[in-house]
């Protein structure tokens, strides 16, 4: 989602102008797209706008002017903070507001033409220069967004956004808002577009993506992502659907149904779990157990026999004992993963669960955490292994860092390395596995294809 949200914010500030660099020492702007779901993530602003200080101060010395931005769910939480702790920073917008970005920036432009610099931060602060702008807008802000282009063969699509859920540990409630979907014909526009642009891949977004319950595109009703993916899959050129992030809550029988019956939508979902401990999922409000969680798994795996999974684990999270965490690591084995992301659980100010009781001690996290992580990264090495010698559909996305390399993903997701004589960037081949790593494989080309009927031998079990 943050991907997506810069890639749309350097879409709305191109009339004005703005173009991207990879040269920050010559930028005339710096946004800074934030995420609050981590502490250190929220510290690494304020270490990142202390930099961005002395560049601008430079900046001003040499006769230019830097305008500083931060953006994102920080900006959203913690916005009159930014203002306070770092006056010299000029636009400050929360994830349901940067459509109003160009707007912002003209008015940080005319005070930059007001010479504005040359008054102390604490001179800033008290004149008012600064613009803070974290309201959630009555009007969606899709509707204001110009359409997106695909920059590759892999393109992302914003389908839902906003959590009615309310975890204990999560932001995401009070910096996205509540639960939105877009309606289906502006979805299937938007596909229309970026496919027509070159994209063969996309995967569509949301806090809550299979939440999505959008108005239909023909007719009066809603669709759920299940039909929404049916008719995705017949727009012409796409040739793979992916969609992240899941909730256990909101996996129903026409998703289910729809993995079983559309070649295009790819055998690997990220279905987040945090604890395989029941008490633990009532403390963080899952609103699921770890049986009805592993129970969607088993008609997930009879509908698609070799769908693989990738989950997401908080360890450590309040009162949690050592036979809540034995819960986790029995679930984890049971069910086993390709990939996840695991993290100590981390107080997040005005959540629920930072106020809880019981906190558990840093070195007891450390070491759970650690067990988990050895014991998944035991799973995806399995996995990947298993997988040398079989033949897989990549598409090929960018190049390698290797000369005469090209690299894509496998409808699993993992990263494969083939020569680049293979073909060029957009194409999907057809590659053996040689070898693999934890993270990457390697391949050989057997085939090219147009379109991506998946072979036939694709399963690999963990």
């Amino acid at each position: 989602m943050n991907v997506y949200d810069s890639a749309r914010m350097t879409d709305v500030l191109a009339p004005l102008g703005y173009e991207p660099t990879e040269d920050q020492t010559q930028a005339d702007m710096v946004v800074l797209n934030t995420c609050h779901i981590r502490e250190k993530a929220s510290e690494k602003v304020f270490s990142e706008l202390g930099r961005l200080r002395e560049q601008q101060e430079e900046n001003r010395e040499q006769g230019r002017d830097l305008i500083i931005a931060v953006a994102g769910c920080v900006a959203q939480a913690e916005g009159q903070v930014i203002m306070d702790r770092s006056p010299w920073v000029d636009i400050v917008l929360g994830p349901q507001t940067y459509h109003r970005l160009p707007e912002m920036v003209a008015r940080a432009e005319r005070a930059a033409a007001q010479d504005d610099r040359r008054y102390t931060t604490n001179e800033r602060r008290l004149r008012g220069f600064g613009i803070l702008d974290t309201e959630f807008p009555a009007e969606p802000k899709f509707d204001h967004l110009p359409m997106p282009t695909a920059q590759g063969p892999s393109a992302f699509l914003s389908v839902q956004e906003g959590c009615d859920k309310f975890c204990t540990f999560c932001v995401v409630p009070y910096t996205r808002g509540a639960e939105y979907s877009r309606p289906a014909s502006d979805i299937l526009a938007e596909a229309r577009k970026l496919v027509s642009d070159g994209a063969r891949e996309l995967t569509l977004l949301g806090q809550n993506v299979n939440a999505y319950h959008g108005n239909a595109a023909q007719g009066t009703g809603t669709w759920g992502l299940g039909r929404l993916i049916r008719a995705l899959a017949d727009i012409n050129g796409l040739d793979r659907i992916r969609y992240t992030t899941s909730h256990p809550r909101d996996l129903d029988d026409e998703l289910i149904t729809a993995h079983a019956d559309i070649p295009q939508l790819m055998p690997f979902l990220h279905l987040p779990v945090q604890s395989g401990s029941d008490k633990i999922l009532r403390a963080m409000n899952r609103g699921h157990t770890g049986a009805e969680y592993r129970a969607k798994v088993d008609r997930l795996r009879t509908a698609v026999p070799d769908l693989v999974l990738s989950s997401d684990f908080i360890v450590g999270f309040p009162h949690e004992s050592d036979a809540d965490f034995a819960d986790t690591m029995a679930l984890v084995r049971d069910v086993g993963f390709i990939q996840a992301y695991s993290f100590k659980y981390s107080p997040r100010p005005g959540t629920p669960a930072s106020a809880m009781e019981s906190q558990v001690p840093e070195p007891v996290k450390s070491e759970r955490l650690a067990i988990l992580q050895e014991e998944l990264m035991r799973q995806q090495n399995a996995f990947n292994q298993s997988c040398i010698g079989k033949t897989m559909a990549v598409l090929l996305d960018r190049p390698g860092r290797q000369p005469g390399q090209l690299v894509g993903r496998s409808p699993f997701m993992q990263p494969v390395h083939v020569p680049a004589e293979a073909g060029t960037v957009g194409d999907i081949v057809h590659a053996r596995i040689t070898s693999c790593s934890a993270t990457s494989m390697a391949a050989i080309p057997v085939g090219k294809t147009g379109h991506d009927p998946l072979t036939t031998d694709r399963t690999c079990p963990v």
